[in-house]
């Protein structure tokens, strides 16, 4: 009961995040759902799940936005990436996982501290496709496919409403073929599903948290609070191993 009130918690933390800043859904909770699952697999399984409730309510909210020519070079090459991570994903013992994990999310933190927002790159094909694979292995292993399709699309897109609305439809549409992917492999479990109720419970009030004060909070200062907390995290990884 006290993992499931857990995972209810991480899940209105992780999808608040994911309302207010377009991201961060799957590397807010995979920061702790890999010590309350049975396994790996199965914690970016439940992640991917609990991820697609979250960004089908904002594409809902968005679809307008969506340009969906400009999202599908890099949504291709992210699903074919992701599924061959999925499979190693069955190969790798998960010491090695979780020593990959943690450092994935100190580089993740130190990316958005003193990177992210400096670099503006041209989108381009062959970086669409640089991006996808690098989100494909990222999703793929971890389920936080995040940080590299951010830049792109930052960059990339004219304005905010339009970034919300591509970005979450490439979510939604990249863990749910990650999604029947796991399912193939065996990760989606009667776990999974039990898990599952109490993080969708979560999502409908971080969800509706993060829409209360999307206009009013600094976006900048709250990523910086959000990866901080990343980064120290991936150092505990890495400690309690």
């Amino acid at each position: 009961m006290t993992d499931y009130l857990l995972i209810a918690l991480l899940a209105v933390c992780a999808s608040f995040i994911q309302r207010t800043t377009g991201f961060g859904f799957g590397v807010f909770i995979m920061t702790a759902l890999p010590f309350l699952m049975p396994s790996y697999g199965e914690a970016t399984a439940l992640s991917g799940i609990l991820s697609i409730f979250t960004t089908l309510i904002i594409c809902i909210r968005m679809y307008r936005y969506i340009v969906w020519k400009r999202l599908w070079p890099i949504l291709i090459t992210f699903i074919v990436t992701s599924f061959a991570a999925i499979y190693l994903l069955t190969l790798l013992p998960v010491r090695t996982l979780l020593v990959l994990l943690g450092f994935a999310l100190i580089l993740t933190s130190v990316y958005f501290l003193f990177v992210g927002g400096r670099l503006h790159p041209k989108p381009t094909t062959s970086l669409q496709i640089t991006t996808g694979v690098l989100s494909g292995l990222l999703g793929g292993f971890f389920g936080m496919q995040g940080p590299p399709v951010v830049l792109y699309f930052v960059s990339s897109e004219p304005d905010k409403n339009h970034y919300m609305g591509i970005i979450s439809a490439y979510f939604l549409l990249g863990n749910l073929a990650m999604t029947l992917f796991r399912a193939y492999h065996g990760f989606v479990t009667q776990a999974v599903a039990l898990a599952s109720l109490p993080g969708l419970l979560g999502i409908v009030i971080g969800t509706f948290l993060g829409s209360v004060v999307f206009e009013k909070i600094p976006a900048k200062a709250f990523r910086y609070v959000v990866y901080s907390y990343i980064g120290i995290c991936g150092i505990i990884v890495l400690i309690t191993l």
